[in-house]
């Protein structure tokens, strides 16, 4: 619990190629009355081309917001992970570091006092590690936000993609439902989550090994492992729009190749939660599954599930480094 009167909340939006979104994320977060709450946001930009970096200057000069934002321009595309852990590590060397650490995607802003509503969350659970807003669509429609872990049971029923198969064996698909009631979840959407500073702290941060995706499943299964439990809490809320700065997103990017530092992802996760056994276990399982789901999209006249060469990507970032042992591969 923190001891000081008013809890200082650090919140970290990362920047890449979304600028105009990103300062609309930081002002939601300015705009919200923090009652209670000391909140200072960190506004980092990841080497973003076409001049985001220069542009964000201007625009907080502009907006006077020098005392409530500190702008962190980068001379490195880190990633998620990397970027969030410039300001996280530089917090953790300081003499006053905040009691909590919020993620804030560039993407999304918060839709109601999502920050001080997860911090007076985390007061009141101090079982809880980590906390996830609900997430919103720009329709305002709620999605997934809370999860499981992947298994390799998951990721064969995922891969499949048969109605029937997800309905019989739906306890073991990574979402759970939109409309998850608040309590103890394996992970929740790193879009927007709170974590306290200690356990941060403890655990160093991001693993520096991912680029972007999964960093944040890993964190958590960290955070769970280490003793604490990650929370969900559909109280606060956030507006999302998803996939701006990736462009990886919902099925289109499935009719689509998915980038190599995707595929990297997958198997560093699966690797370090799993080791080398169960890592290819999921790999094959993965693999297994794309193929049946293959046999039936032709049989139904359909497209396959799978990206475009996935079974190429998939061998070579994926199975190959695993089969030789290079089981780190930096972007």
């Amino acid at each position: 619990m923190p001891t000081a009167e008013l809890t200082s909340i650090a919140v970290i939006v990362v920047n890449y190629g979304t600028y105009q979104l990103a300062l609309q994320a930081v002002q939601s977060v300015l705009d919200q009355p923090n009652k209670g709450h000391r909140v200072h946001v960190h506004l980092v930009d990841n080497h973003s081309p076409k001049g985001d970096a220069a542009a964000l200057a201007l625009a907080m000069a502009d907006r006077g917001w020098q005392d409530r934002v500190t702008f962190w321009p980068e001379a490195v595309n880190h990633g998620f992970g990397r970027g969030n852990n410039v300001v996280i590590h530089a917090l953790m060397r300081g003499e006053n570091a905040p009691d909590y650490v919020m993620l804030l995607n560039p993407d999304a802003h918060v839709a109601n006092d999502a920050v001080g509503l997860l911090a007076d969350y985390l007061d009141d659970h101090p079982q809880a590690g980590a906390v996830g807003a609900s997430v919103l669509d720009p329709d305002g429609q709620p999605v997934a936000a809370a999860f499981r872990f992947p298994s390799v049971l998951s990721e064969l029923i995922t891969a499949i993609n048969l109605g029937v198969l997800s309905r019989l064996f739906r306890h073991a698909l990574v979402p759970l439902p939109a409309d998850q009631p608040r309590g103890p979840v394996d992970w929740v959407t790193g879009a927007a989550v709170m974590f306290r500073m200690e356990r941060l702290r403890a655990l160093d941060g991001f693993d520096p090994d991912f680029f972007l995706y999964f960093e944040e499943v890993e964190l958590m299964h960290r955070i769970t492992r280490s003793g604490a439990e990650v929370h969900y809490n559909p109280e606060a809320r956030v507006t999302h729009v998803e996939g701006a700065a990736t462009e990886v997103k919902g099925t289109t990017a499935q009719r689509k190749a998915k980038p190599g530092y995707w595929y990297r992802s997958w198997r560093l996760y699966h690797l370090k939660t799993r080791g080398r056994a169960g890592a290819l276990l999921a790999a094959a399982a993965w693999m297994v599954g794309a193929a049946i789901n293959w046999i039936l999209s032709r049989l139904r006249g359909r497209s396959p599930l799978m990206p475009l060469n996935f079974y190429r990507d998939f061998w070579r970032a994926v199975v190959w480094p695993l089969l030789v042992g290079r089981d780190i591969d930096h972007v």
